[in-house]
Parts: C-alpha cells; sequence; structure tokens
C-alpha cells in the first residue's frame, strides 16, 4: 500500500521523510493554500445571507502548487494530513481536504508535536478525522479578522488617511497609545530617602513610632538627621528559611518575552529559529526536531520527558534535587499539540548539538532546554536575614537573603539574578549598640509609567486575554510596518497616525474596540473550538453590533483635512497638499480630481546605460512598494525594464542586455549565459 504524507513545511517533509520507509512519500503544501476571496458584498468573502459561507480561492501564485498536489495525491492509496497541530494547522487540512477532494475512506489526520523518529511513527497509531470544530474555529477568526479590517480599514482611509485598522492590532494600539496618554500626564514628585551606612552593610530609614515615614523634601530630611545619633539599637534580628521555586516551562507569550528581554530577539526573530528547531536539525547521524511545538498556550508536559528529566537529574545532580512537580492525572495523548515547549530529549544537551547549530538557535535553544529541565528541579533554598534598628524612635531595617542550596538555580543561575547579600551575624556578637560610619540623604524624583517595550506589550497583551500564540509577532510587525510606532530606546511610542486612528476608532467604535470585547471574542472562538457555540451564530451577533457604527462612522466622521506645503499647483495654482497613500506620503495638488498633479520626486536620477530598444536612458527607478528597479525613461511609450543592474554591453550568445547581479555576477537578461 503506497502512503502519502502532506505536511506544511519542506524542511519539516524532508526530516520526516527519512523516518518513514519506502512505501511513504512526504510532500509539503507551503502552507496555507487557499484564503477568503474579495467577492460578495464589500469584498468580504462570504456570503453574509447564508450562514457567512466563505468563498475559498488559491492563494496568488499556488494555482500550479494545489494542481501538482492533486496529481501527486492521485498516485496513493492513502493519503495522511500532518499539517501544524493547531487550528491553523486543523484548517490547513481540512483545505487541502477539500482542494484534493478526498473522502473519509482514503485520508486521516495526524500531528506531530515533535519531530522526532520515535514520535513521528507513533503518531499513525493515533490517526483521526479532521475536527471540524477546530475548522470552524480558525474560519470564525479569518471571517472576523477580514469583516473588520476591510471595514475599519475603508472608514480610516476615507477620513483620516490611516493605512489600517483590525480587531486585535488596534486593541494593541490602543494600549500603546493610552501608556503614552499616562506618560505625557505623569507629575513627577520629590522623595528623600535616608541611609545609615555601617562596615559590612547599610540600613534605610522606613518608621518613626511605627509608622511609614515618607520625607517629602530637603527641609524635612535635615529635621529628621538633626534628631539621629551615630549610635543605633539592635532591635531585634531574623532569619528565615526561604524557598524560590522555578518558572514553568515556555509556552509562545513567555518564550517570546525572554527571549526579548534575555537575547534582544523579536518576536518575530524568536518564532523563525524556533520553527528550524522544531522542523528538523541536522546532527552527527540523523535528522532530528530539537524542541517541542512552537505555538502553545499549555504548561503541561508529558509523562514521558518528565519521567526521562527525573532519571537526568538524578545522574547528573543527585536525587535531592529532582522537583516535586505534579504531573497530569488526565489521559494523555501523547500527540497532544497542547504541551510546553520542550526539548524533545533531555539528554541532547545544549553543548553536545551547538556545534550543529547557528549562533543565535544555540542560545534560543540553550534557553528552552535550561527553563524545561529547571522546571523539574526542586526550590532553591535561601536564608533570609532580617536587622531592624532603632535610632530616637526612627525605625532602620537592612534585608540580607543567601542560597543555601541551589535547587533549580544549579542550572539556571545565567538567566535568574542571585546575587547573595550578607548581613553580619550580629546575633552571636553579643551586642545591642552599633555605631554607624554615616547617615546621609538622598533626593529622589517619581518616574513617569515606562513605554511598553515588545516584551511588555506582549505579556500585557496575554494576561488581557488579546490575540493568541500564533497572533502576537505579527501584531507587533503590523505596528511597525503600518509606521503607527516608533522604537525608542527598544520601547514602542505611537507616532501622530497612530494617535490620530486610535482616537478616531474610540470616537466611534469604542464598543468593539477594547479589551473585553476582544478578550470576549477569544473565548467565544475557544467555546467553538470546544463544540460549546454555533460559529455562525456567532458571527451574526458581532456583524449586526458592527455593521451599523460602520454606517455611522462613515456618514458622521469628520475627514481630515490634507495638510498645506505652503506651495501652490504649477498646472492650476491651487495649494499643494500632503496626502497619504498605502506606500506612504506624498504632495499632489488639492482640486483633485480637476486637476490630477502630483510632484515628482525631486530626487537626483540615476543614469544607467542607453536604453536598447529606443532613444531612452535606462534609469534607477523604485516600484511601488519601494523595491529598486531600472527602466527607461521614456515609460510607458517604451517599457523596457530589468530588476537586475544592466551593464550596457551586449550578450555575445544572443544580444540582449547583459545585467550585474546582487552578488556582483553578470549574466544575460534573456537567455543562460553567465560571464
Amino acid at each position: 500500500m503506497k502512503n502519502l504524507v502532506i505536511v506544511e513545511s519542506p524542511s519539516k517533509s524532508h526530516t520526516i521523510e527519512k523516518y518513514l520507509g519506502s512505501s511513504f512519500k512526504v510532500i509539503s503544501s507551503m502552507g496555507h493554500i487557499r484564503d477568503l476571496s474579495t467577492s460578495g458584498k464589500y469584498g468580504l468573502g462570504v456570503d453574509v445571507e447564508n450562514h457567512f459561507a466563505p468563498n475559498y480561492i488559491p492563494i496568488k501564485g499556488k494555482k500550479k502548487l494545489i494542481t501538482d498536489l492533486k496529481k501527486q495525491a492521485s498516485k496513493y492509496d492513502h493519503i495522511y494530513l500532518a499539517t501544524d497541530p493547531d487550528r491553523e494547522g486543523e484548517a490547513i487540512s481540512w483545505h487541502l481536504y477539500d482542494e484534493l477532494e478526498l473522502n473519509d475512506n482514503n485520508y486521516d489526520r495526524i500531528v506531530f508535536n515533535e519531530i522526532t523518529k520515535d514520535k513521528v511513527l507513533d503518531s499513525f497509531n493515533y490517526a483521526r478525522k479532521i475536527d471540524y470544530d477546530l475548522v470552524h474555529s480558525q474560519e470564525s477568526r479569518r471571517i472576523l479578522d477580514r469583516i473588520m479590517g476591510f471595514r475599519l480599514s475603508k472608514v480610516m482611509q476615507s477620513k483620516i488617511g490611516s493605512k489600517s485598522a483590525g480587531r486585535v492590532q488596534s486593541v494593541a494600539l490602543k494600549l500603546i497609545v493610552d501608556k503614552e496618554r499616562e506618560i505625557e500626564a505623569f507629575k513627577e514628585e520629590e522623595y528623600w530617602t535616608i541611609t545609615a551606612f555601617f562596615d559590612d552593610f547599610d540600613a534605610e530609614l522606613e518608621k518613626y513610632h511605627g509608622k511609614e515615614v515618607k520625607i517629602e523634601g530637603k527641609v524635612q530630611a535635615e529635621e529628621i538627621l538633626k534628631q539621629l545619633k551615630s549610635t543605633f539599637n539592635i532591635d531585634s534580628v531574623t532569619k528565615k528559611d526561604k524557598s524560590k521555586k522555578s518558572k514553568a516551562p515556555y509556552i509562545t507569550s513567555t518564550l517570546q518575552q525572554e527571549a526579548s528581554t534575555k537575547l534582544g530577539f523579536t518576536g518575530k526573530k524568536t518564532m523563525s529559529i524556533a520553527q528550524k528547531l522544531y522542523e528538523g536539525i541536522e546532527l552527527s547521524n540523523e535528522t532530528v526536531g530539537l524542541i517541542t511545538y512552537m505555538r502553545t498556550d499549555s504548561i503541561r508536559i508529558s509523562n514521558e520527558f518528565v519521567g526521562s528529566t527525573y532519571k537526568y537529574i538524578e545522574k547528573n545532580f543527585g536525587k535531592e534535587y529532582i522537583g516535586n512537580t505534579k504531573v497530569s492525572k488526565r489521559k494523555e495523548n501523547v500527540q497532544d499539540a497542547h504541551e510546553a515547549i520542550r526539548p524533545t530529549s533531555i539528554d541532547r544537551t545544549p553543548e553536545s548539538v551547538k556545534k550543529y547549530l547557528s549562533n543565535d538557535e544555540h542560545k534560543l535553544y540553550s534557553l528552552i532546554y535550561y527553563r524545561a529541565l529547571a522546571s523539574l528541579m526542586c526550590d532553591a533554598k535561601l536564608k533570609q536575614t532580617t536587622i531592624i534598628l532603632e535610632n530616637n524612635g526612627y525605625t532602620f531595617k537592612a534585608t540580607g537573603s543567601v542560597v543555601s542550596f541551589d535547587g533549580y538555580l544549579k542550572v539556571y543561575k545565567d538567566y535568574e539574578s542571585t546575587e547573595d547579600k550578607i548581613l553580619p551575624d550580629l546575633e552571636n556578637l553579643h551586642i545591642n549598640k552599633i555605631v554607624s560610619n554615616s547617615i546621609e540623604p538622598k533626593q529622589h524624583f517619581t518616574q513617569p509609567p515606562a513605554r511598553y517595550s515588545e516584551a511588555k506589550l506582549i505579556q500585557a497583551l496575554e494576561e488581557l486575554g488579546v490575540g493568541r500564540p500564533s497572533t502576537y509577532s505579527k501584531i507587533v510587525e503590523t505596528l511597525k510596518e503600518r509606521a503607527y510606532v516608533e522604537i525608542l530606546e527598544k520601547k514602542f511610542k505611537p507616532t501622530s497616525i497612530g494617535i490620530e486612528t486610535t482616537d478616531a476608532l474610540q470616537q466611534y467604535f469604542s464598543n468593539l474596540i477594547n479589551v473585553e470585547y476582544t478578550a470576549l471574542m477569544e473565548k467565544e472562538l475557544d467555546q467553538i473550538a470546544d463544540g460549546n457555540l454555533v460559529w455562525y451564530d456567532m458571527l451574526q451577533e458581532f456583524y449586526d453590533a458592527f455593521m451599523p457604527t460602520v454606517d455611522n462612522a462613515l456618514q458622521n466622521m469628520e475627514k481630515k483635512k490634507d495638510e498645506e506645503t505652503g506651495e501652490l499647483c504649477p498646472n492650476c495654482n491651487s495649494p499643494m497638499v500632503i496626502k497619504r497613500s498605502r506606500y506612504g506620503t506624498f504632495e499632489a495638488c488639492s482640486n483633485y480630481p480637476t486637476c490630477k498633479y502630483i510632484k515628482q520626486d525631486e530626487k537626483k536620477i540615476v543614469e544607467v546605460t542607453k536604453c536598447p530598444n529606443c532613444d531612452g536612458m535606462i534609469v534607477e527607478k523604485k516600484s511601488k512598494r519601494g523595491k529598486v528597479f531600472y527602466g527607461c525613461n521614456n515609460y510607458p511609450k517604451c517599457k523596457t525594464a530589468y530588476w537586475d543592474k544592466p551593464t550596457g554591453d551586449k550578450c555575445p550568445e544572443c544580444g540582449s542586455m547583459l545585467v550585474e547581479t546582487k552578488k556582483k555576477e553578470i549574466k544575460c537578461s534573456t537567455c543562460e549565459y553567465k560571464a
């Protein structure tokens, strides 16, 4: 029997094919193959009057791929749909099922939470059919985003020239704008501290006759200093044993946060590297996925991994380092998608695979490996000492702690600060007074709230229930691409257009563009995935609330006036204004559409060579998307153009123009000749 396995990425297909026998062929769908069309009412690609039935079409450039997939599928007896183990993956499997015209007798759905030989082979024991609840959940998210994205963007573009708006991106932008307004409204306040310095430690003033002391100015600080003596009474010395617990293994959001703060990676970079580690790395004698699936919001880890890690801990560190982590009691499918991000084998240490990884891959793998290992180790033990000193009714406090047993810090100390602060053993000195070297006041000012870093924004979105693991990095990238934010000292500051967009949305769509409503929609999508909510009922309820607000905004939102440049149009003498398009700003006549004058870019024209097809010149140009190309200055009469830079020389084989590639190679623009 011949079997075909379809996965999402080519690199994954190469890895998996090595694990399976000659009766299996593994190919790739290259991700999604279909998406919503732009037909129908408002170009939404759904039949609003028929339970929001979606109209799917092949993604641009994938028609040939779909044809090839159909041909391949027709040659095999059984098809295994092995796309990613999440809602997106389930939807891709359904699109493949539909496009390839499969039936329930000739296909099965399998998932790989980790790509290792044992787990890939074992996955066939858990073959099932497509979970249509998961598919409907993904479809509902896509339709929601299409409706809100298309209709909100239409309003924003026509009224204020904003590039786009969206269900989740606009809420994320609102968080950034709200934070900026908190900063602008902040008024700093002066406060002072008083510290007593001793030979081995220092203590800070906390209370006066049992009440908290708040020192608001220099005069008050000096008054207190006058009442203090250099000799302090030792009021108490308290010693306590404390535990420091390890953190849970990574989920998508915490991995992105930690990779940002500890490694300086963007969310996009983190997920790209994690994808490679998941799909498979060439080691000395095998190709293997080093980590489990990286899009997850579960901290559960399999019993199998827990067991092998406990053995590893006992062998390498001692039995006393084993933690008391509670293993999941529920019945597990070993291919359960909802597992934390962890190494596929605790025996593949970061050092053992370092030579097979790039520097960044090794950094991220180490972060994931040691977090998972530490999560199964015991608590660190600390001895905390607190010294309370008394001086004329004023209470000073000093605290220190020492690690008495390192526990999980044995492997995690490079990622977590554990500096000892040792206080003198005043108890055993049998003294009740101590003399300070000096007592000093210090002026401080309260600080405004900090802007969101990428890590903090993702953390906030997760805590508020906005977005899901697969969407965090995309949200951040969209805000950057739309120029709604700028990066200052690795933190997000909203731009003027970002603030204008948020204000306009809040004026007309505050009932929908807010944290509570967006989080509610995420919960409803989860209910659809669990089979507890009818997907088109949820969409209908949303649509009935959303569309009237769109109509109201289109009718009543004031259109922003274009900013005048101070120049007059050379054709009709009307004021020139700055206009926005999806590709940026440009200067145009305010008398449009009567006058369609647009000011051309006055940058120096770079001439490259003579045009081979007319009397013009080939000059350097830019496409609408900003990509450099080379075209004739007699366009549109002459449409000669090249992506690579023309040299001015002719090909010795066909006579066409020779061009220079970015790699400094000389080749023919038409035939296969290379110099």
